[in-house]
């Protein structure tokens, strides 16, 4: 019997059928943390619409998934992992959308010791990377990418606009450390806050800086702001969002702007375009096709993707967990977390994952491809 419970938190929808004494002895508990409200509510709703389509039971043991809205909140994700801790019991912890929650939850399931799931690229310091795995890309592999693309189409200057939290940090540390020592010359950096309604201050200094393109460190509908502001002001120049945008809300939100823009993302955004032999295509045409099919077409989302991948990687793990602990104990979790570095070759949406007690991402370069936006759909850049 699988059940999953939607309880409130913040604002939260939907509750199935609490389960039978019996089934809980025997059931492995899920607890998911993710932004259904809130700015980041663009990630976080089509994270929980992909939980239709996840496995009712993995190897015969049915699955307890409870999920909890966070609104993007590192307090309330906090409040919401030590539920998880102290009320469901969870034998595994999944979240959050963004990062700065996500390190919320890595803290408490590091302290609890508690198999932690990442949805969402955040650093892995010491403290957190015994319990903690991340699904995102990480941002040097998506970087890269991008740094590549612009040193092919010459570009030399570049201008930033991300985040003011650990997400735009991420992205900023990174052109440094990579797209510098590339060639790559930044002009100007600029900062914003996720509730932000205008950027129009920083981007009236990042058209007066005048670079060959410019970056913009966002996630979900929020990247679309200074994607069109930058177009409406007059920014000729290439525009390069990351995996964080990668989402069909994008292009509603940013509209004619998003024509042209340059995008890092997953492979599960355009599984038709890989090879058979593509370990990423057969689990992303899955969710696509079910996926497409409830909500629509053209309805596909790189977020979808991370969360029925956090059920493809319990497919494999949890089998392996069960030979040897039963769930419900510190056994089991420990059983788990060593299976995420056994397993590999753990093949979905976004990825091939091979973890390790110090990679704490387990992905390469089949985790990524690069698009643009034509005629208001996403294609393969060039």
């Amino acid at each position: 019997m699988n059940k999953m419970i939607l309880a409130t938190v913040a604002s939260t929808a939907l509750a199935l059928s609490a389960p039978s004494a019996q089934a809980q002895s025997a059931e492995i508990t899920i607890g998911i943390s993710i932004s259904t409200t809130g700015p980041a509510a663009a990630l976080g709703v089509p994270e929980r619409n992909a939980l239709e389509f996840v496995p009712k039971e993995i190897a015969g043991v049915p699955l307890k998934v409870i999920v909890l809205d966070d609104g993007g909140d590192p307090t309330s994700a906090t409040t919401n992992a030590r539920r998880f801790v102290t009320e469901s019991k969870a034998d595994i912890i999944v979240g959050s959308s963004t990062t700065p929650p996500t390190i919320a939850i890595s803290n408490v399931a590091n302290e609890a010791g508690i198999p932690h799931i990442s949805l969402a690229p955040f650093p892995v310091t010491p403290e957190r990377t015994k319990w903690s795995v991340v699904l995102p890309q990480p941002v040097p592999i998506m970087g890269k990418v991008l740094y590549e693309h612009m040193k092919a189409h010459n570009i030399k200057t570049v201008g930033y606009i991300g985040y003011s939290d650990s997400y735009g940090d991420l992205w900023f540390d990174d052109f440094k450390r990579q797209g510098v020592p590339m060639g790559l010359t930044l002009v100007d950096e600029e900062r914003f806050a996720r509730p932000d309604t205008s950027v129009a201050g920083q981007v009236l200094k990042l058209v007066a800086a005048n670079p060959d393109a410019i970056l913009i460190g966002a996630s979900g509908t929020a990247a679309g702001l200074p994607q069109s502001s930058l177009r409406e002001r007059g920014y000729k120049g290439l525009i390069y969002q990351t995996h964080g945008a990668a989402s069909m809300d994008f292009i509603r939100i940013a509209g004619p702007a998003a024509e042209g823009v340059i995008m890092a993302s997953g492979p599960v955004m355009n599984p038709e375009g890989q090879s058979d032999s593509a370990l990423t295509r057969k689990p992303g045409l899955t969710l696509n096709s079910a996926y497409e099919a409830k909500y629509g077409p053209n309805t596909r989302s790189q977020f979808a993707g991370h969360a029925f991948d956090a059920f493809e990687v319990l497919k494999r793990v949890v089998p392996a967990a069960l030979k040897s602990a039963k769930p419900g104990t510190p056994e089991f979790r420990e059983a788990i977390r060593q299976a995420f570095m056994s397993e590999h070759e753990i093949a979905a949406t976004q990825g091939v994952y091979n973890w390790t007690e110090k990679d704490r991402s387990g992905l390469d370069d089949r985790s990524r491809i690069i698009l643009t936006v034509k005629d208001g759909k996403y294609v393969p850049a060039m």
